[in-house]
Formats: structure tokens, sequence, C-alpha cells
């Protein structure tokens, strides 16, 4: 049976207005640029989506193999948490990760329908994706980074979490935050400030966006030490101030 651990990450929800905020998020740079709602967990339906082979473009770029252990970020309803844990196999291990509750529930039904063994379930936090560190080969951040209200903070608590050479994989369209995208400078840009570095970018029509790769530096600021980067909606990312 696979390990259904939906017990929440510390942190809360950030609190609009001032510096009042608590948990994770605190202490962090605000994101200067809007932030999308979140969407509907059905992006689309599976079958139009395996019918220009998203899932297995994405999985080529990101050269996984059988064994590899992954964590799916809004992993929703398991779209991609299907697909990847039939790629690592049984030796492989994935880690479906969201903040909708309800969602992972029928995810979890899911799981335990189609017999994923090698598949686990745990709630996470709008501010700290709450992962285990030294853990992953690939982070997987689908259509879900435009929806992510405290970023800096987010990826800041995503560094540890990647092994030697792992690295994280994000999918999003180019168009402003507020329309469910990201301008991909906008992208770099945020990655970069917290210790990322961008591997391979592609723009490619099976996606319906543009798929980016990033490894981990080899160290990441502090958070005080994290100047945020200016983005308007569908404007290019910079330095703030």
């Amino acid at each position: 049976m696979c390990a259904l651990a939906l017990a929440a990450t510390s942190g809360c929800e950030r609190i609009p207005g001032g510096d009042d905020r608590s948990g994770p998020g605190a202490g962090f740079p605000r994101a200067d640029r809007p932030v999308s709602s979140v969407q509907s967990n059905q992006f689309s339906t599976e079958t139009q989506r395996d019918g220009v082979g998203e899932a297995q473009k994405v999985m080529d770029l990101a050269e996984l193999k059988p064994g590899m252990t992954v964590a799916d970020i809004g992993a929703g309803e398991g779209y991609y948490t299907v697909r990847l844990a039939e790629r690592v196999g049984a030796k492989g291990r994935v880690l479906a990760q969201d903040i909708d509750r309800e969602a992972l529930q029928r995810l979890g039904q899911r799981v335990e329908r189609e017999r994923l063994d090698n598949v686990s379930i745990k709630l996470g936090a709008p501010d700290n994706p709450g992962l285990p560190e030294n853990s992953f080969d690939r982070i997987f951040l689908v259509h879900m980074y435009h929806e992510v209200r405290e970023p800096y903070a987010f990826l800041w608590h995503l560094w540890p979490a990647l092994r030697k050479d792992g690295q994280v994989v994000v999918v999003d369209i180019d168009r402003p935050t507020d329309q469910h995208g990201i301008d991909p400078l906008l992208l770099s840009c945020e990655m970069e400030r917290v210790g990322f570095e961008l591997v391979t970018f592609k723009d490619s029509p099976e996606l319906a966006g543009y798929y980016a790769q990033f490894k981990a530096a080899a160290t990441r600021p502090k958070p005080n030490e994290i100047k945020p980067c200016r983005g308007s909606p569908g404007g290019a990312g910079n330095a703030a101030g």
C-alpha cells in the first residue's frame, strides 16, 4: 500500500498588508508582481495532454530514469504523479504534494485504486514545500509556480531538498503572472536570487509554453540578503530598488 502522509507542514497563509507575516514566509521579500489565483486542478483533460505527448516530453527533457526519487509539487489530482510513478518504477519514489487537501484526498483514492505503491502524498504550505533535505533527483513545478504567493520563501526552502546533481523542473507559459503564466526572464531572476542556476530552457508546443530546468548553486543567500526581482504583468525581471 502507498504511504499517504497527509500531514500539514508548518507555516501559514501569507497575511496581506504590512510586515505581519509569520511562519516560513516571514523575513523574506514579497513578490513584486501579481500572483495568479489558484486554478482548477484540472488544467485540461488527461487525454488531451497525452494526445500531444506533454508528460512524456517533460520526463524526457528531465532525463527521468528508473530508480529516481522525485517530487510533484502542485500535484492536484495526479496527472503527472501517476506518469512519474510509472517512469521511475518500483525502485523509484514519487512524493505528490499540494496545498489543496480535497484534491489530495481524491489523488489518494486514485493512488490506491491504481496500486501505485511507490507514491506518497503530503499536504504542503504556500510558503514552504516542507520537503526532506537531500532527498530528490528531480522536483517538478508544472503550471503552478505563478500561483506561489511567497516565491522567495518557497524556493529558499526548496533548495536543500535536492540531492547532489538534483534539479528543479519548471513548466509554465510566457504571459503575465496574474494570467496563469510567468515571463521566463522573471522566473530565472527569482530562481537565481535564492540560489538556483538555469541549466536548460526550451520553448515547446507540446507544453503550450516553455520548459526550464535549474540546479542548486554552490550556496544560497540568507533570507535577509535576497533582493527581490522587479516584475510587472508580462514584464521581465530585474533587480528591485
